[in-house]
Order: C-alpha cells, then sequence, then structure tokens
C-alpha cells in the first residue's frame, strides 16, 4: 500500500499579468507585472535590472505597431499576458529633448525630431507635456515662418493636426499669419506641394472652420471652392477626403445667400463632371481647362459606371448631397402669398401650356370668362379650382411644390400635357387630379430625402444621380408624377384610394433608390420594374416571410398551445351548427349504386342528441318536424369511412364515389348502419368532423387543420397589435434568480 500526493495548484490571481519588457541595446525582460503595484515601483525595479540611473526619466510604453501611447495608471488595464513593452524615456524628457533639437540641433536632427514628433503626438500624455513646454508654439512659429522644407513641413503639419486633436488647445489660437501661410499650400496650383503637406493643410483648414468661433471668414477668403475642387483630381484618396471635408465644413458654416452661391458653382458643369469621374465614377481624371467639349461632358455624366467609393468619403458625399438639397428648404418651407404675382403667373402657365394648344396668350380676363378658368382648373386637379393658389398653402411642399410642377412643364411639355389630358378625359371618380396628387407627391419626396434635416454623424446614402444634374430634385420630381400616375392607372384607383396609392408609390420610390440608381435613366428603369403588382408580391413575401420567422418564436409557440384548446371548441361549434342545419344527401343503394331522383335530409336536433331523417325532393328544405325517423346519438357504434362503410365494400366505380363516403355504424339489430356520400369534400370532412365531436373523437380532417391555422393565425395577429414593429425574440429573456431575502418587501418607505 502507499499514498500518491496530489499536489493542487496554486489559485491564479487575476491581478498578475506574464509579459515582456523590451528595451534598446538590452536583453528582454520577462516579468510577472502586478496591476496593484505602482508604475514607479514596477519601473524602478526594471531599471534595476538594467542599471539604469534617474528611474524617474523613464516610463512604459505600448510596442504595436499601431499604438506607442504611453502606459498610466488609467490605461494600465490594457496591458494582457503575453504582452510585449518597452522601457522608453518619460513623455517630459522626450519632449524636452524634441524642443531641444528643434531649437538648437542641425537638419538631421530637426527631421528626426519632427519624425518622433509626428509618432508620439497622438498620445494625450505625451501631447500634454509638449504643450506645456511651449512646443505648440514653436511649431506654429515655424510654420509661419515658412522656412521648412517638403518632408519637415510635412512632419510640422502632420504634429500639429494630432496635438490639437486632443482638445487641450482651443484652435482659436490661430491667427492670421498661420492660417494664410497654411492656405497658401492648398492653393498654390502651380507647383504644389508634397502630397502630405497638402492633405495635413486641408485637413487644419476644416478644423479651424469647423472648431473656432470666429476664423471662418477667414478661410473661406483664402480658400476658394475652384481650388478646392481642383484637389478632388488628386491620386491620394486622402487629399480627395480632406478637400470634400473642406468643402462641407464652408458650406455648413455660410449663410444662406453664401449658400446659394456655392451650390450654384458646385453644380456648375465643369465641376459636376469632376465630382463624377474622379470621386463617384472610376472613369479617369478629366481636368477643369482641357479641350473637353459639351458632348464629351455630357457622356461623362450621364455613364452609369459606378465606384464604391470609401466610408469615409461615402459619408461626405452624403453630407453635401444633404446640403444642397436643404437649400430647398425654404421654398418648401413657404406659403404662398395672394399677392405674388410671380407665382400667380406660374398658376396661369400651367393651365396655358395645357390647354392653349395654338400658343396664343387666350387666357386674358377680358377674354376669358371666370368660370372657364375654374373648369381648367379643376381639370388640373387643383383641390380650390375657384383659387388654385390656395393649394400651396400646405408647409410642406409650400412654393417647392409649385416649382416642381412648373418645370415639368416647361421641361417636360409632352409628359405633361399628356397627363393633364389624359385625367381630364377620365370619369371624376378615377381621375389622377395632377395638381393634389403634385402637391402630395413633392412632400413625400422630401419627406424620403429628409430635406430640412441636418446631415447625421453617421450618415452614408447618398445618391450618384443627384450629382448629375443641374436640377436634380426637379427632375427627380418628374419622374416620380409619371411613374404615379402610371400607378395610378395599374390599381384603377379612385379619389378615395389616394392614401393608398401613395402608400405604393413610396415604396417604389424608395425600393428604387435603396438600388443606387448611377443615373436618372437607371432610375426610371429601376421604377418600371417595380410595377403595383411587384410591389404586392414583395410585400406579401415579405409579410409571409416574418410572419413564419415569428412563428419558431418560442413566445408565439407557446401563446398557440395556449389559445389552440380555444379555437379547436370554435371549430367544433360550427361543425355542430353545421349539422344542425342540415344536408341533402344523394341516396345510394345497398352495392354503392346512385338512386336516381332519391335524396334523404339529415339534420341534427338542436341539444345534439338526435338525428332526424327522411326522404326529400332535390330543392326542399324539411323542418326537424317534417322528418319521420330518429336516430340517437347514443346509438352510434363508430363512424366509418370510404371503403370501410357497408355500402362501398363492393364498389367498383371511380374513387372519388367511395372517397366521400361514411357511415355511422348502429348498435341496433335491425339496422346495421345509416350510409351516406356526401355531395363535395368540404360536407364530407364538416359531417365526419361533427359525428366525431358527438363521439368525443377528435378531429382530424382536412378543412379542421385549414381552419385551425387560418384562425390561430388571425387571433395571434389580433393579440400581437399592441407589439406591432417590436422584434419578438426567439428565446423570452432569462428569468433572474431569486433574491438572496425578502427583507426589503418590509422597509418603510
Amino acid at each position: 500500500m502507499y499514498t500518491k500526493t496530489i499536489k493542487m495548484p496554486a489559485t491564479k490571481d487575476s491581478n498578475i499579468v506574464k509579459i515582456a519588457i523590451q528595451m534598446a541595446d538590452q536583453q528582454a525582460q520577462l516579468i510577472e507585472f502586478n496591476q496593484k503595484q505602482p508604475l514607479t515601483g514596477i519601473i524602478q525595479e526594471l531599471c534595476n535590472a538594467w542599471d539604469l540611473s534617474d528611474p524617474d526619466t523613464y516610463a512604459l510604453q505600448f510596442s504595436d505597431n499601431n499604438n506607442h501611447n504611453y502606459i498610466t495608471e488609467k490605461n494600465r488595464n490594457e496591458i494582457k499576458n503575453g504582452s510585449i513593452l518597452r522601457l522608453e524615456h518619460s513623455p517630459s524628457k522626450t519632449a524636452s529633448d524634441i524642443l531641444a533639437k528643434l531649437n538648437n540641433g542641425n537638419n538631421d536632427e530637426k527631421v528626426s525630431a519632427l519624425q518622433k514628433l509626428s509618432t508620439l503626438s497622438n498620445d494625450v500624455t505625451f501631447a500634454l507635456e509638449f504643450i506645456n513646454k511651449q512646443g505648440l508654439a514653436l511649431i506654429i512659429s515655424q510654420v509661419e515662418a515658412g522656412k521648412s522644407k517638403s518632408n519637415t513641413l510635412a512632419f510640422l503639419l502632420q504634429s500639429f493636426v494630432e496635438l490639437m486633436d486632443h482638445g487641450i488647445v482651443s484652435w482659436d489660437i490661430l491667427e492670421s499669419p498661420f492660417i494664410n501661410k497654411v492656405a497658401s499650400y492648398v492653393n498654390n496650383q502651380a507647383a504644389p506641394p508634397d502630397s502630405k503637406v497638402v492633405g495635413a493643410s486641408l485637413q487644419i483648414l476644416e478644423n479651424i472652420v469647423v472648431n473656432s468661433s470666429g476664423k471662418y471668414s477667414q478661410v473661406e477668403k483664402e480658400v476658394t471652392f475652384p481650388n478646392l475642387v481642383m484637389h478632388l483630381q488628386s491620386q491620394s484618396s486622402q487629399i480627395q477626403q480632406n478637400a470634400m471635408s473642406l468643402i462641407n465644413a464652408l458650406f455648413l458654416k455660410a449663410d444662406l445667400p453664401k449658400r446659394r452661391a456655392v451650390a450654384a458653382t458646385l453644380q456648375s458643369k465643369q465641376l459636376r463632371l469632376v465630382f463624377v469621374t474622379n470621386v463617384i465614377q472610376s472613369t479617369g481624371q478629366v481636368r477643369i481647362g482641357t479641350q473637353s467639349d459639351r458632348f464629351l461632358i455630357e457622356v461623362f455624366l450621364n455613364s452609369s459606371i459606378y465606384f464604391q467609393v470609401g466610408s469615409e468619403m461615402a459619408h461626405q458625399l452624403y453630407v453635401l448631397q444633404t446640403l444642397l438639397l436643404g437649400l430647398l428648404e425654404q421654398r418648401m418651407m413657404t406659403k404662398m402669398d395672394p399677392q405674388d404675382q410671380d407665382a400667380l403667373d406660374k398658376i396661369k402657365e400651367l393651365r396655358r401650356i395645357a390647354f392653349d394648344t395654338e400658343g396664343s396668350v387666350s387666357g386674358d380676363v377680358t377674354a376669358r370668362k371666370q368660370g372657364v378658368f375654374a373648369k381648367d382648373y379643376k381639370k388640373l386637379g387643383f383641390k380650390y379650382d375657384i383659387n388654385p393658389a390656395m393649394d400651396f398653402t400646405e408647409t410642406p411642399p409650400g412654393m417647392l411644390a409649385l416649382d416642381c410642377m412648373v418645370y415639368f412643364a416647361r421641361n417636360h411639355m409632352e409628359s405633361y400635357t399628356k397627363v393633364v389630358l389624359e385625367n381630364s378625359c377620365r370619369a371624376d371618380e378615377h381621375e389622377c387630379p395632377f395638381g393634389r396628387t403634385s402637391v402630395e407627391l413633392v412632400k413625400l419626396l422630401c419627406e424620403v430625402l429628409r430635406i430640412g434635416e441636418a446631415p447625421s454623424e453617421q450618415g452614408q446614402c447618398y445618391h450618384p444621380m443627384f450629382f448629375k444634374h443641374d436640377h436634380p430634385f426637379e427632375e427627380f420630381y418628374c419622374v416620380c408624377i409619371v411613374l404615379l400616375n402610371k400607378t395610378w392607372k395599374e390599381m384603377r384607383a379612385t379619389t378615395e384610394d389616394f392614401v393608398k396609392v401613395f402608400s405604393v408609390v413610396k415604396e417604389q420610390i424608395t425600393r428604387a433608390l435603396q438600388s443606387k440608381p448611377t443615373g436618372l435613366d437607371k432610375f426610371k428603369l429601376k421604377l418600371h420594374q417595380l410595377t403595383y403588382s411587384v410591389i404586392t408580391s414583395l410585400w406579401q413575401q415579405e409579410r409571409t416571410s416574418r410572419e413564419e420567422c415569428e412563428s419558431h418564436a418560442k413566445p408565439i409557440i407557446e401563446l398557440r398551445e395556449q389559445i389552440t384548446p380555444e379555437i379547436m371548441d370554435l371549430i367544433r361549434q360550427q361543425r355542430l351548427g353545421f349539422l344542425v342545419e342540415g344536408t341533402r344527401f344523394t341516396k345510394y343503394g345497398p352495392r354503392g349504386q346512385r338512386m336516381k331522383d332519391k335524396f334523404r335530409y339529415v339534420r341534427l336536433s338542436p341539444n345534439h342528441k338526435v338525428f332526424h331523417y327522411g326522404e326529400c325532393d332535390e330543392k326542399s328544405v324539411p323542418t326537424i318536424d317534417e322528418l319521420p325517423a330518429k336516430l340517437a346519438v347514443v346509438e352510434i357504434r363508430a363512424l366509418l369511412t370510404g371503403r370501410d362503410c357497408p355500402h362501398m365494400k363492393d364498389l367498383q366505380r371511380r374513387k372519388t364515389t367511395h372517397q366521400l363516403a361514411f357511415s355511422l355504424a348502429l348498435d341496433s339489430v335491425e339496422v346495421s348502419s345509416l350510409d351516406f356520400v356526401a355531395p363535395d369534400e368540404q360536407v364530407f370532412d364538416y359531417w365526419t368532423d361533427g359525428i366525431n365531436a358527438l363521439l368525443g373523437n377528435k378531429m382530424t380532417s382536412k378543412e379542421t387543420e385549414k381552419d385551425l391555422e387560418t384562425l390561430l393565425s388571425m387571433d395571434i395577429k389580433l393579440r400581437l397589435l399592441d407589439a406591432e414593429g417590436i422584434d419578438i425574440p426567439t428565446e423570452p429573456p432569462p428569468i433572474p434568480d431569486n433574491p438572496p431575502h425578502y427583507d426589503f418587501c418590509y422597509e418603510l418607505t
């Protein structure tokens, strides 16, 4: 006999991690890093092991390629088992060394110091030390002096950006000389500096616009939009992205008149060509000032080549699109002034283009009576045909609706007259009123495109087609108003279906936009594919899929199990009610032969205890008192179906006859069974279900399964109405454990 001693492993301390410490020209140390031990103590031990004096001038640093941050008491919990750290000079000493080289070192030492500065500036601990030692002021003065070469200047500007990003110092400290010098690097198109210099300069100017309180006007004065757009042609995606950010920042800070001027510049054909070919599409570079003729520009703008840009550039395009479309907000929120002669003339122009086919100005008040005008305005579909100006008093869409309608009439005259005249020829209840639907459509488009809302920080949804036209929103409306009339006809809608039609049109537009059409032609093609029948089919598929998914959720399964008995009792009552109403059966002989013009009518008594039956003609429905024969339910021994029925055993006929046959097997000696053949499957299922219910058996027919599923589905939908729009989890939330005690129940509040 012997005893084997098993040594239990020591309890692991979660505060201790095993790591490696590196240092230049020294052999790495493997240590156990205790998270509860002060950092000064750990650094003291490391310095002792390497015979280093002045441990106060050293600090630990992460050694990851993308992380050179110093380790502090705040971030030390990021150290995990297997981490590799470096022992370096402390932030204070490093900052002092860099400043000494920048002030007194030779050119190579300055470049080396700036390179190290650009690496360490993203660490807030180092940045704070460097700024406290007046390092930021030194960088600003060197930039203003303008004597640095390209590589030195790039490191200076990049370090400045990193240091300012920590928010330690306000951007308001910058004065005109610094801003002018940085702007010169952006504006110098003749001999552009290094791409890193341009990229950092653009980033600095954007931050000045966004974060300073009063420097916007100076940046706007120094940097013009055409110069910024030129940087969108750069081979560097970073420069393109920074240029877009600065364009958006200047646009966002400008007042409304300046925004309109900027928008006019950006939406000019040549500048749009730069946006489309260099940012949105991959068709190569097109430079302003080349001998590109009008035809070439049109080809590029209508090109369908689409390039997936990065997420940040997608955000900047989304912001620019939101700002450009946001200029429509003023018109969208402006009610029509009854005294606005220009707006009144536009309404008259709508009537003239639609109905004055000879082109003469015959709409003069002196030449026509007011009643004729009202008739024409009614044909145009205005809600207030006596005074159409009243149609534009709702905001949104306000005057924007009238602008779109006039644009449609002027620029797409054939489509406009076709829409108006087609509807004026229809019956009043089926006409699609152009005026009323246009106002509602413009309101819908403003909602879909979120016009008037500020850009979100996470938004990335932009539409390339809005960058390809002088009047993108108006053209968008023109396509959608034709779609609306097409959908109205497909639905055979009346004025009572107004809301329903617009729900379909909204679905068509949003689904077409989700496909990211590269141009209006692609958008039209997608809308042509999304017909009313396609939309209804997609809705049905999605609803079925959603219901199927929800039906497998545990809460729904439990709910089905809970209400199934209630539904089955309801089906049972319906079946018994059907038997009480009674059914006319064709009589069959003992061998299954059909007896011509012989019928039997059978009813169940209201108390469900007796069957009454007797012969009848083909059309009569006898009452219970007119049926002489009786059969008590208690005398029924069993229900037989199909070939098990006595009158079907020797049958050599079609299958359909015996499939609809059923018999009541009796305990009586005189009559062994009462035999039937149902006229159709539904009657067969109802009668067999009813008899099974009377006998206490389970109802198993196809009709029962169908009714159960239908009623269960309807009942569950009704019960879940209050949960509309809420995702039902597949599993119920966990029930928390019981509390250790219930003493709190007796505490007085």
